[in-house]
């Protein structure tokens, strides 16, 4: 873990500004030793935004912070009164989601879902990735929304805040049973991941994809392992999910890959490489997200950026900024998934110019709705005749 006097003269490096700098340093008080974490994206847990105290960890000498135990992965049963969320948003092609997990033990520094967790009183850092819940409620909830009188049938997407197939899911199986729910109802969905334990569910997929009812994404951030591990810490490693793509594709479910996050200066180069890689491992689609920096996402991915790649710490973040009218981060609709700016035409383009030249995008098959039947969920009357 770098100490306090080498952070602050990597933060204030020359072409840092004086506001950045002091943000930098004051981010060391929750700096979270490195035998902490180990396995974890996150090097910071800095206290919730909507808490009323601030803790920051600092040794007394006394050195009772080795005395720390590491985090371990905790899981907490999350029991809501509904499963499905509505979102009006025109950045997204889809209008109902299903979350069956909160927090996500991938680790991926980048995650724009890590603000989610000052909800529940914690940390948007290590907490986000280590203090997980589950939802086991949700495929009964599921099956009661979607027997409700007026109900109307649109694709769900599962995947799109955080992962399904996270490493927890190999023991609670909440996606499985979300998916069986589905198939019976002859609901379509879509599904984003970057666990190759996707794979576990080709029976059901393959099923559902057969009547045009299922897709599946994969995202690929990088082919670089070594970059991945850091990034992406409890990830399915690249090949791994370039595996699954090969695996869902052979079985008749049409799949996409997802270049997201690009992260200018850092992944950017590789566009052509990953979009190659997935369509000889039978992607037929694909697409890409520029890299989200929202709340503290911005301060954990640079904090991330200090410790793993120092000397092109400027050069990414200069990109990114150039990229969101100077800032770390524009939420503006339209704006926020690809940036505006030079650098993000020229990646829209490198983009658009690789998947055409590689037939990507062609022809994507809507998903069916005329397979919905409404299940005879609890609280539903039944017919007297």
């Amino acid at each position: 873990m770098p100490s306090l006097s080498s952070l602050k003269q990597t933060a204030f490096a020359p072409g840092l500004q004086a506001v950045e700098a002091d943000a930098l340093v004051k981010a060391s008080g929750f700096r979270v030793s490195d035998e902490r974490i180990r396995g974890r994206g996150a090097g910071l847990n800095m206290t919730g935004r909507y808490e009323l105290k601030t803790r920051e960890v600092f040794d007394d000498g006394w050195s009772s912070l080795e005395e720390l135990a590491p985090f371990k992965t905790e899981v907490q049963v999350e029991k809501p009164r509904t499963i499905i969320t509505r979102n009006q948003s025109p950045d997204l092609s889809f209008d109902r989601s299903i979350n069956p997990y909160r927090g996500c033990e991938h680790g991926c520094v980048y995650c724009f879902a890590r603000p989610t967790h000052a909800y529940m009183g914690l940390s948007a850092g290590v907490d986000f990735e280590a203090r997980l819940f589950a939802k086991p409620d949700a495929p009964r909830l599921l099956e009661r929304e979607l027997s409700r009188p007026g109900y109307k049938v649109q694709p769900i997407a599962i995947g799109t805040n955080t992962d399904p197939y996270q490493p927890i899911e190999r023991q609670w199986r909440i996606m499985r049973q979300l998916l069986e729910v589905l198939e019976a109802a002859g609901h379509p969905v879509g599904i984003v991941t970057k666990s190759a334990l996707v794979m576990r569910d080709i029976d059901i997929l393959s099923r559902m994809a057969s009547k045009g009812l299922a897709r599946v994404a994969l995202s690929v951030t990088t082919l670089d392992r070594k970059l991945a591990r850091t990034l992406e810490p409890r990830a399915s490693t690249p090949e791994k999910r370039l595996e699954a793509m090969r695996a869902l594709s052979d079985a008749g479910i049409p799949v996409s890959v997802m270049a997201a996050p690009v992260i200018p200066g850092l992944n950017d180069h590789e566009i052509e490489r990953i979009l190659d890689s997935a369509k000889a491992a039978g992607a037929d689609a694909a697409g890409y997200v520029m890299l989200r920096l929202p709340i503290e996402v911005s301060p954990l991915f640079r904090d991330w950026l200090l410790r793993h790649y120092p000397d092109r710490y400027r050069h990414v973040m200069s990109l990114i900024r150039s990229m969101r009218g100077g800032k770390d981060y524009d939420a503006e609709f339209g704006k926020r998934m690809r940036g505006t700016g030079p650098y993000a035409w020229q990646i829209a383009r490198r983009f658009d110019l690789t998947a055409k030249r590689l037939g990507l995008n062609l022809r994507k098959a809507q998903l069916r709705t005329d397979h919905f039947i409404p299940p005879r969920g609890e609280g539903v009357q039944l017919s007297l005749l």
